[in-house]
This record gives structure tokens, sequence and C-alpha cells, in this order.
């Protein structure tokens, strides 16, 4: 599919650049860069670049934190059972861990229940609820979840249990009755920054409890691995304080204190190398998830929480082995779902919203399949599996198609939804499917424009192959770590001549060299092995790329990581 190439035309005056690159003494594209960030002087780049915990809100700014706080050190000293409550993906077993660690710190007589996704489903239920009752919770903390659950809190409330609903999805018009919320999306909220994790809520509320004890022992920041984790693996922007919380996170992280995470970060291939975003991404949040989605998450919070070896090995070994055979059942389910799509949609250009659905899909593999046809197609895409006549949905979205929005305007159709603009759950009938679709379609196609739903790619700066050296990289290397709101920039260099032979490695990875006035760039474009052929040695292409250092046998390289390429046109 043809890709669209969209070149960041911020206006940035050559004075400004100047004025920025000397102040910083940095190349003067990094001045460029930082300018069309907004970050225009000295001390916006210092805090942009070394990210510093002085510089979080305070959780009291949250409306509800003061109570909350309150409640929970009152629990702690009157030895109440509290539980907290989580979600079974990364976000939220990272978030249970922040609190059942943090609170356990201080004596609490905490416990945690996370519900089986195929049995209890998401959030509180009429099920979770049973199970909290049996366990004598006097208090239920909840993470990553709850701002939905009217109807199961109000449970709570008759058997005389205290509900705290720590929660960063968007909220609907009716809000639960609980005994406090704390969530940033509130309509009323006056916290400065909407988009923290689960986990990044979870780290504010234990931070106001520790700031009203006295006690030199105890430091929030331990928890800051765990923060980041919930904060990059849920692919929330990461910018303001999320940027902070996966920066300190990662350096956390990358000490290797906590045993469970050491032990699943060795079987990962990280065993010794310093951490990045995208090893969190594709290495240790998979494996994680897996736990979830494949059985019962309660072996992740575990497994974080773990204290003897023997048990943290066999726990991320179950869990290591569980991911492996998630990725077959994605991989066949995703060859399963794109050709539904190729019979389904023969008119690709007048389809705007992709909805399937099938009875035999994995109910905990769906979201992940999702993800993957939205990179491949470009659309707004729902998967929907069946259990017990009823459909089990999960969506995922676009740049700039807010799909939790979209479903707001359609849910009669819908059991129950919930998510936020980047990624929903939902539950419906089999018999609305279609009606639901058509919907969806007619709605996605009056706010998408036919270049939106071409495969983009935002070019950040145009480089002269010259310009990429040793000291360019490693100011590049500053803007890390790397997500939404501040992905690794792509640049474009035109009229390259391609040297050598291109070549195939791996399964279809394509490998070439290019050359412009007298300089040189080695480039891998994953998965772009059928466009060897097309490259001849001596002819000239225009290139879009990532910059990354290649580490091998002790030798580092700059490396172009390629997202496409196109003849060059005279």
């Amino acid at each position: 599919m043809k890709k669209n190439w969209i070149f960041q035309n911020t206006e940035i005056s050559e004075v400004e650049t100047n004025n920025l690159r000397e102040a910083l003494s940095c190349p003067y594209k990094i001045a460029k860069l930082l300018l069309k960030k907004g970050i225009s002087t000295e001390q916006e780049a210092l805090d942009f670049f070394h990210p510093d915990e002085k510089n979080f809100h305070d959780p009291f700014l949250f409306a509800d934190m003061e109570k909350s706080v309150e409640k929970i050190i009152r629990a702690i000293h009157d030895k109440d059972k509290i539980i907290i409550f989580g979600d079974y993906d990364v976000d939220g077993t990272s978030a249970t861990a922040i609190l059942l660690l943090g609170l356990g710190k201080l004596g609490a007589n905490v416990d945690f229940y996370i519900p089986n996704r195929m049995v209890g489903g998401y959030g509180l239920s009429a099920i979770g609820n049973e199970e909290l009752k049996k366990r004598g919770a006097k208090l239920v903390i909840t993470v990553d979840c709850g701002i939905d659950a009217v109807k199961a809190i109000q449970d709570l409330n008759q058997s005389k249990i205290d509900v705290i609903v720590t929660d960063h999805h968007t909220p609907k018009k009716i809000l639960p009755d609980a005994f406090a919320i704390i969530n940033p999306k509130l309509e009323n909220s006056k916290y400065p920054y909407l988009d923290l994790s689960g986990a990044g809520v979870a780290y504010k509320l234990l931070d106001g409890v520790y700031s009203q004890i006295n006690d030199k022992n105890i430091s929030i920041t331990d928890f800051l691995d765990f923060a980041s984790l919930g904060t990059i693996a849920d692919i929330v922007p990461l910018s303001g304080e999320n940027r902070i919380f996966a920066s300190l996170g990662i350096k956390k992280m990358s000490e290797r204190k906590n045993l469970g995470l050491k032990v699943l970060m060795n079987l990962a291939g990280l065993k010794t190398q310093k951490l990045k975003s995208t090893d969190i991404v594709f290495k240790i949040a998979p494996r994680i998830n897996a736990a979830g989605r494949m059985g019962s998450a309660d072996r992740a919070v575990k497994l974080f929480t773990s204290t003897i070896s023997e048990e943290a090995q066999f726990l991320a070994e179950t869990i290591h082995k569980e991911n492996h055979k998630r990725q077959q059942i994605d991989k066949k389910t995703f060859n399963e779902a794109c050709a539904i799509i190729e019979s389904k949609y023969p008119d690709m250009e007048n389809t705007y919203f992709i909805v399937l659905e099938s009875d035999s899909w994995h109910s905990g593999i769906i979201g992940i399949v999702a993800s993957k046809i939205v990179e491949k197609y470009n659309r707004p895409t729902i998967l929907i599996t069946f259990a017990n006549g009823e459909g089990s949905g999960s969506g995922r979205s676009i740049p700039g198609f807010n799909i939790f929005e979209c479903l707001l305007n359609f849910k009669e159709y819908l059991i129950n939804f919930g998510g936020h603009k980047y990624a929903v759950g939902l539950s419906i009938l089999p018999e609305y499917i279609n009606i639901f679709e058509e919907k969806l379609n007619q709605f996605a196609k009056e706010k998408l424009s036919t270049e939106d739903i071409r495969p983009q790619i935002p070019i950040a700066e145009e480089l002269q192959l010259q310009e990429i050296d040793t000291e360019f990289m490693s100011w590049l290397k500053k803007f890390a770590p790397f997500g939404p709101k501040n992905m690794n920039p792509i640049f474009a260099s035109k009229k390259v001549m391609v040297v050598g032979y291109p070549y195939i490695v791996g399964t279809n990875h394509l490998k070439i060299k290019t050359k412009q006035n007298g300089n040189t760039l080695g480039l891998i474009g994953f998965n772009m092995g059928e466009v060897a052929h097309f490259l001849k040695k001596g002819t000239y292409i225009d290139i879009a790329y990532s910059l990354e250092e290649n580490e091998w046998n002790n030798n580092v390289e700059i490396q172009g990581k390629l997202k496409d390429i196109l003849p060059h046109q005279k």
C-alpha cells in the first residue's frame, strides 16, 4: 500500500534555531527538532533531556486524594483488610504491584485480586464482588479499572465495603458512587496532566500516602520501575509526567533490583543490556501480558512481588512459555483476519472502519491482532469473538480518530464498553454486529479523509547523509525514551545512490547501503524483502528512516531503520 510522506511544516526561523543551537552547542538539526516540539529555551531543553522527579505534580491536586489518603492510613492503623482490585494487562498488574508492595511496606493488611479474563471478564463484576466479600474486604482500591462499575460498586456499598477507584480510562456521564475517585480525566478534575496510565495514577495515590508518613525507610521512588513499565506498555503519550515516569523508571529497571523483573528480563535476552522503551514494548510487556491473556494474571503480580529465587524463576519461565504459545495463536489469528478482510472488503478504498468476527478466536489476543490490523491497513479496527451467546470485542484506532468517542455515539447497540481514544473493549449481542459495523463505517467516513486512511509517515526533518555522525547520534539519544507524542524521529534523505547489491536477511528483511556526496549509510527494512529486486546498484532513491546504533562484536555503527523507499523523481 502506497504511503503518504507527511513533512512537518512547522515554521521555524533560522534565527531561533541558531540561538538554541549556540545555547546548547548542539547540531543545527537537533535545535530544529527541539523547536518543533515547542522547546525554545536552554532551560526547557535541559528539563526535556533530564527528566526529574521534582517536576512531578502534587498528588493532592486530585480532588479526592486527601480523603483517599486519610481512609487508607486509617485502614492500615485499624488492620482492616485492603484488597487491590486490578486489571489483567501490564498496566493493571504493574499498578497492582505498586500498591501491594507500597502499602505492604507500611504494615497494611493488604491483598490483591485480578479477575480471570475468561471467567470474570474485565473490571468489577458480580463474580469478583463475591470473591471480595469472601476474603473479608473492608476497603477495595481499584487500579486501571472501576470508572464504569456503577452497579458493582453499589453492590459493594450495600455490603459495607468502601471503594476507592483509581483509573485513567475516560469516564461516562454516570459515575459510580465510590468513596473516592482518582482519575485525571474526570470532568471537574483540576489535575494538570490528563494522560497518566493506570500505574501512574496508582503511583500518585501511593505518593500521597507516603507524603503523610514520617518514615525514612520508605521512598516512593522505589516504585518507579513499575510506574514506568505500566506507562510504556500501555502506549500512553510519553510527554509531561509520563516522560518522567518512563525515563526514571527505565533507569530503575536497569538496576535489576526487583527479583521477578530481573529473571524475566534474563529470559527475554536482556540480561546485561541497557534498557530502552522498545525493549519494554516488544520484549518485556508481551511476556507479562501473556499471563493474563492465556490464563491468570495473578502470576505476573506474584512474580513482581516474589522474594524467593526458585519461585521467581518458575513463574518467569511459565510466563515465558505462555508468551511463545500466545505468539503462535497471534500469528494464526492475524492470518485468518487478513484473509477475512481480503474477502469481506473488496473495495478497501471505501472502507473506513474494519469490524471482524469469529467464534474461534481467543479473547485474550484479539486486542494484539487488532493492533496489527491497524498497522497493516491503517483503519480503526474492532475484532469480536464469542462465548455464551455474547460477543467480546477489542478495538484499536489510528492517529486523529478517537475510538472511545466514536462508540459513545452507538452505545445503544452495546451491552457495555470502555476505554480511551487509543483503545476500547466492548461486549455486544451477535444480532447487533451488522448494524453496528454499518454505523461505525458511516461515522468514520464522515470524520476521516482519504488521506487519513492512507498509511502515513511523519517526516520530522530532511537530512543529508553527511549530517549523520556520532555527535548527531549522541544528541538524538537524549530524546529517548520514545513513544506516543515523542516518537523516534523519522528522517528523509533524497537522491541517495544504491551502492553494492541489496540483499535479504532473516525471513524477509531488506539490507541496503546508500551513498550521498561521499557519505554512506547502511539500512535495514524489516519485512521489506519484496522490494529488493527493484533496487538496482547505481540507481537513485528517496528514503524515509529512523536512526539507531547497531552493536555487534563490540563494534557500534549507525544504522538506518527503513520506513519507506521511493524512486527519486528528477
